[in-house]
């Protein structure tokens, strides 16, 4: 060990299409190249909206990130904040910006630079991520939290794991949603499939990000349909918001995203009315008719025409699929049965129930039954998860005391923090006693 040594930090912005969040990460400086080493600090959640919501107000972005960073300076000693590398990575939202306004996006960017620059830190860059690096990274932090990479052996070396099967990683932001696992067989697309060295081993894994699928655009997609099949211009039934439940929105608002495309004579002012009808049946037809499911004559796929090997192994579910799930408490490991029957009893509550059982949560109330059927459509009817394999899917938040996301994945990779090579044994290095303390059942090979 390394008695002098202060531990080291690294800032990653995860800037999502609804919000962002600012990840501070710390590691021993003598450990560099250790895995489960990492751990978070910190995870400051910035007020208001995503950045892309800036796309009018460029300098609201960079002045949105100023309370995370300033917190991040009180935790990060001064002496250090200098050789702090500092990223911002961008996902859907901004994807959907760009492909609807690039100067707008390139505004943005700009403010978000200029603000963090303002502080003294090793600032790398504001991106946006690629749907396959944001599936990727994501699948790099859930196994090197949960030390299926490499792990530190009784004979004092970081060797790969025997036995020891990587996780798959399924994540829904608000604008999209990603897969990525190691399928076992050849990836026949090449647009689908990545390929990491890490600690010596080979992996080829399966990646795709559908745009436009994650939750908030999806039920985006779903309102469009709804008001486009409506008997009546101005109303629209809504069959997954609860029975008692009413809003009014503008057309303007509901046709604002490059995800839903306007009827051929949108009348920008009108008000709708949106009432809910609380009929989980209709609402998962509705929800179905979002996708197509068919794959063409001798082709596996996912949905919409895009290649998808079949799901192959242990998957942890996270970002949206864990909020929802947590949120009707279907996160501890429930029969397919059970979670199908739960939801359905959810969505038929009407209004004044819902608001009288969880008044602490207003805001996403009146979305939680049509997340639910989505979240069920996308894996069983788009991932193609079935009865048999929907128990190896485990909804989680963290790792590790650690979130699960792109962040990490991310900051490993642009740090160079994990080596292709494996690693020769390393004077000092004393296995994780943490190892022990991941908050995790070792799954029995099925």
């Amino acid at each position: 060990p390394c008695p002098l040594c202060l531990p080291q930090y690294s800032l990653v912005f995860d800037a999502g299409s609804t919000h962002t969040a600012l990840y501070i990460y710390q590691w021993p400086a003598d450990k560099e190249n250790g895995t489960g080493i990492v751990s978070q600090v910190e995870a400051c959640t910035v007020s208001g909206p995503g950045i892309s919501s800036y796309a009018d107000n460029p300098a609201g972005a960079g002045a949105s990130l100023k309370p995370c960073l300033d917190k991040a300076m009180k935790i990060i000693p001064a002496e250090q904040q200098r050789e702090t590398p500092t990223y911002l990575g961008a996902t859907a939202g901004m994807r959907l910006l760009r492909e609807q306004n690039s100067t707008k996006a390139e505004q943005v960017f700009a403010e978000v630079a200029k603000a963090i620059g303002e502080y003294p830190v090793d600032f790398r860059g504001a991106q946006i991520l690629t749907g396959n690096e944001e599936g990727s990274f994501g699948w790099i932090t859930v196994n090197y939290l949960l030390e299926t990479l490499v792990k530190f052996s009784f004979a004092e070396k970081w060797e790969h794991p025997r036995d020891t099967e990587v996780l798959g990683a399924l994540d829904l932001g608000g604008a999209s949603t990603q897969i990525t696992f190691q399928p076992g067989v050849t990836i026949e697309d090449k647009n689908t499939s990545v390929f990491f060295r890490l600690y010596g081993t080979n992996y080829s894994l399966y990646t795709h990000s559908y745009l436009c699928y994650g939750q908030t655009q999806a039920l985006k997609m779903l309102l469009a349909a709804l008001h486009q099949g409506s008997p009546s211009p101005q109303q629209i039934s809504h069959p997954c918001y609860p029975k008692g439940y009413q809003e009014n929105i503008t057309t303007a608002d509901l046709y604002n995203s490059p995800c839903v495309r306007a009827p051929s004579t949108p009348s920008p002012a009108q008000v709708l009315t949106v009432t809910g009808t609380g009929d989980p049946a209709a609402c998962s037809t509705a929800i179905q008719k979002l996708f197509n499911f068919s794959c063409g004559a001798n082709r596996m796929c996912g949905f919409n025409g895009v290649y998808q090997p079949p799901v192959r192994g242990q998957f942890f579910a996270f970002a949206g699929f864990y909020y929802t799930f947590h949120f009707l408490n279907l996160t501890s490991k429930q029969s397919l049965n059970d979670i199908n029957s739960t939801i359905q009893t959810f969505c038929q509550k009407n209004w004044a129930e819902l608001v009288e059982n969880f008044p602490q949560e207003k805001g996403y109330l009146h979305t939680y039954c049509s997340v639910g059927i989505y979240i069920l459509t996308l894996l069983l009817d788009g991932y193609k998860f079935n009865e048999h394999t929907w128990s190896s899917i485990h909804f989680s938040r963290q790792a590790a005391n650690t979130d699960i996301g792109w962040t990490l994945g991310f900051m490993l990779n642009f740090t160079n923090m994990i080596p292709t090579e494996a690693l020769e044994h390393v004077k000092g290095h004393q296995p994780g006693l943490w190892a022990g303390a991941i908050s995790f059942i070792v799954l029995a090979i099925v």
